[in-house]
């Protein structure tokens, strides 16, 4: 099969020929029909996060099951479904108490002795976040992934398998947010989008979207954003203190920055929650005020939206095809396998919301 792989820190993925194993058991083989290329990847790409390489990377994507191994359960061939990375075993503590996308547990890969599932002549390649999904097929755990409704397009049900369920998660799974409640997010990209979408569902009261490029306040907007920031303008912080007579119950940092995290918690009111969703480079810190903490004010972190994904993403499809979830207007651009370097240069110029890789069908 075809996929895109990343063989050094900081250049750019080669598309090449990848060999990929039959199903074991409780694995799924799946038709990669749309994979999102996500901030997350560009990351990796960059070395802001450690990574065994070559590998296949990729990991917001949809498709349809090809073939399943013994034990299979929770879908079938010809199934339309998601993946979702935070693959999870069922039975650890984290998984028994509720939350699914803490799950850390080996088994959902395969062991030093079996057969790797993804190889290049004789030499395994490492799958990249339970998924490696820049590639014609997937093979995974089948807790990696979760069956939809089949009028559902693959091409926006991919969104859903990260920056829908991370932005959207975060807000009404991690940090609770409740009608009337005002609402900052810093950040304007699909994760960004998400969780404004999140917001207005969830019924906050009062929605800032903040991002440096002024043209995404139309996307913004579209998604339910009630007030526009530009960072460019100047200190966004004080602004947002200034509109908000004191600051804002929940700010969400969908960046990955320093400067961005902190900001998120100088712009609460007192009692206020900040939720960090970007992925900030590892090695770095950062640095709050302790006085503040006394107006108990609240830093978090998010992992995938604090997500139950098999029950989640069903339900967040459901949003979409009532015209409640904004799925169209986040996909900027519809490109080819072989066009995934340019969709990350255009990334990095903050032009775009989304491209999405769409395969062959």
């Amino acid at each position: 099969m075809k996929a895109a792989v990343l063989r050094e820190v900081g250049k750019p993925l080669q598309i090449e020929d990848v060999q990929i194993s039959k199903p074991g058991p409780r694995e799924v083989l799946i038709r990669t029909a749309a994979a999102g290329v996500c901030h997350s990847d560009l990351h990796y790409i960059e070395g802001s996060y450690p990574l065994a390489l070559p590998t296949v990377l990729g990991h917001e994507s949809a498709g349809v099951v090809e073939a399943v191994g013994s034990d299979v359960r929770t879908v079938k061939p010809g199934d339309h479904v998601i993946t979702c990375l935070s693959a999870y075993c069922g039975h650890c503590e984290y998984c028994l108490t509720g939350h699914l996308s803490l799950c850390v547990s080996p088994e959902m890969q395969r062991g030093e002795d079996d057969e790797p599932r993804l190889t290049q002549g004789a030499v395994a390649m490492p799958q990249y976040l339970n998924l490696s999904s820049f590639a014609e097929q997937m093979l995974i755990h089948e807790h990696a992934c979760v069956s939809i409704r089949k009028d559902m397009p693959l091409d926006r049900a991919a969104l859903i398998g990260c920056a829908v369920t991370t932005g959207v998660g975060a807000v009404i799974h991690t940090a609770g947010v409740r009608p009337g409640e005002t609402v900052a997010v810093i950040g304007c990209g699909g994760i960004g989008l998400s969780a404004i979408n999140g917001a207005a569902i969830a019924g906050a009261g009062r929605i800032i979207a903040i991002d440096r490029v002024r043209g995404k306040e139309n996307f913004a907007r579209a998604f339910g954003a009630t007030d526009f920031v530009c960072a460019e303008d100047g200190d966004f912080g004080r602004t947002v203190l200034e509109m908000t007579k004191g600051g804002v119950h929940h700010a969400f940092e969908a960046i990955g920055l320093t400067a961005t995290a902190e900001q998120a918690f100088r712009i609460l009111r007192r009692g206020g929650t900040a939720t960090i969703l970007g992925m900030i480079p590892v090695g770095q810190k950062i640095s709050l005020s302790g006085a503040a903490f006394l107006g108990e004010k609240k830093l978090q972190g998010s992992m995938m939206g604090s997500n139950r994904f098999p029950v989640d993403m069903p339900r967040l499809v459901d949003f979409y095809m009532a015209g409640k979830l904004k799925l169209d207007d986040m996909i900027s651009n519809r490109i080819r396998l072989d066009q995934v370097n340019e969709a990350f240069d255009e990334m990095k110029r903050g032009e775009l919301a989304r491209s999405v890789i769409v395969f062959d069908s």
